[in-house]
């Protein structure tokens, strides 16, 4: 079974940064891009970031570009975000997410982990 961890969470105040880890498990995934979504109460699934296997494509959303950094390490199977500059409007629980596609669609992805909350204050 393919599992798919998330850690790294916490309260931070604005202007600090976070690092997010995705741990994946129980597959192999070299033909698989990897994306982070978030997700606020009341809101829905918004895409943050991807990036293939191989890391030879990267797609930011616009929010947060300059500010986020997606970077994989595949020898331990991990991806991870980079959060700087942080903002309350960041504040949401963070999804890990992989699939054979590289997309910024939610639908598209085959697997998600159980997501980890980042909460910044101001």
């Amino acid at each position: 079974q393919v599992q798919l961890v998330e850690s790294g969470g916490g309260l931070v105040q604005a202007g600090g940064s976070l690092r997010l880890s995705c741990a994946a498990s129980g597959g192999t995934f070299s033909s698989y891009a990897m994306g982070w979504f978030r997700q606020a109460p009341g809101k829905e699934r918004e895409f943050v970031a991807a990036i293939t296997w191989s890391g030879g494509s990267i797609v930011y959303a616009e929010s947060v570009k300059g500010r986020f950094t997606i970077s994989r390490e595949n020898v331990k199977n991990t991806v991870y975000l980079q959060m700087n500059s942080l903002k309350p409007e960041d504040t949401a629980v963070y999804y890990c997410a992989a699939g054979g596609p590289f997309s910024v669609t939610p639908s598209l992805y085959d697997y998600w982990g159980q997501g980890t909350q980042v909460t910044v204050s101001s």
